[in-house]
This record gives structure tokens, sequence and C-alpha cells, in this order.
């Protein structure tokens, strides 16, 4: 039932988030957790990954950092394949006691370059929820998306009012970086799964964000 809730909310706002044509149920809730666009990358949520990304991206992970989650896409379209990293702290489980002074997960966009080689684009340590941050239903993070120079970061938690939140950021070629896009919600009583209320914010509401800048837990 969990399972199929969490579906059905993270399609949802993914319609809304993403750009059109967006990818079906299914597909959508995989790729999130188990796979890029380009490169398929296989989950481990217990050791790290990074044996199966190319081996350059280890000199990204800082000492006592682990990687999470990695999703593979072109995140500047430039038709080279960028990756997504999201890095947990060791032992993040029994360093996160609240979500007051959360154990931050870096999110890093680093980019190919034209030597085959990787470099560092952008980190926010604020742009991905804490371990403890999903309340009664434990960590939150569910997954990372790329698709046509948008990407997103996928939540879901709660307790007895159960909640969905994605985060989606846009590249401007223009300007060479990535902006906030729309920040989305979702929410629903386990009463009553079938009232969802939804919540989307979009530039006309927050403004323009650079990446660099987002903290999504700062209060509206």
């Amino acid at each position: 039932m969990k399972a199929n809730r969490v579906m059905v909310l993270l399609s949802s706002l993914t319609a809304f988030l993403m750009p059109k044509p967006t990818l079906g149920l299914l597909e959508v809730y995989q790729m999130s957790l188990f796979s890029s666009l380009s490169n398929p990358i296989p989950p481990q949520s217990d050791d790290p990954i990074i044996a199966n990304l190319p081996k350059e991206l280890a000199n990204f992970v800082p000492p006592k950092y682990s990687v999470l989650a990695a999703v593979a896409g072109d995140l500047n379209q430039d038709k080279r394949i960028d990756y997504l990293l999201v890095l947990k702290q060791d032992g993040e489980d029994t360093l996160s006691i609240n979500n007051e002074s959360p154990t931050r997960r870096p999110l890093l966009i680093i980019l190919a370059n034209e030597n085959r080689g990787y470099q560092l684009a952008r980190r926010n340590d604020n742009v991905v929820y804490c371990y403890e941050c999903g309340g009664v239903m434990g960590d939150p993070f569910t997954g990372i998306v790329i698709k046509d120079g948008f990407f997103s970061i996928e939540h879901y938690g709660g307790s007895a009012w159960r909640w969905t939140r994605i985060v989606t950021f846009k590249f401007s070629k223009k300007e060479n970086d990535w902006f906030l896009h729309q920040d989305g919600s979702e929410s629903f009583h386990v009463s009553e799964p079938n009232r969802i209320e939804t919540r989307i914010k979009t530039i006309k509401d927050f403004g323009r964000i650079q990446f660099d800048d987002y903290n999504i837990y700062s209060e509206d």
C-alpha cells in the first residue's frame, strides 16, 4: 500500500514538474530509484556505489562520505554524460538526531568535459532532506531524475499526514547555470488517502533562485 501511494504521488507531481512528454508512472519511479537516463547504476543502500561509477568520480567524494545515490544524464545540454551525486556522511543514521540540526547530504553536479574528464560544477548541501527528516516513515529521500536539462530531487515522508516533495531545477544556457524551476508537494491523511492536497510553486512565487542558493530547510 505504501509503495503504491508513493508511486501515485511521485508520478502525479512529476507530471507537473518535469517537461513534457514525461515518463510513465512505473518508469519514473524506477528511474529515480534504480537507473539513469543513459547508464544504469545499480542501487546499493548499505555499501558505497562508487565502484559502479567512472573511477574519476571518486575524487569528488570527501573523506568520511560515501555515495547515497547517483544518476547520469546530460545536465547542461552539451550532449555529454554528466552525473549527479548525492553524498551521505558515514554513520549519518546515528549523527542525525533531529531535523533542527540535520546532518547534511551534499548534492554534486559533476560535468563531463571535452577531455573526457569530469569537473565539479556545483555543490549544495541544502537540497536533499536529512536522514531523520521523514518523520516516522524514516529516510525521506527516494531518488533523483534527469531529463532534458532539468533535474528533480524526490522525497516522501510523514506519519498520519503523508507527503511528497519534488524540487526541480532547470539549466539556463544563457547564464550557464541551474535555477529553481518548480517546487511541488502533495499530502494526504492516512484516514482519507484519496483526498490529496497539491501545492506547486513556480518562479512567480519564489523569484529567481540559483541552485547554489536554494535551501530546502528554509521556511516559506
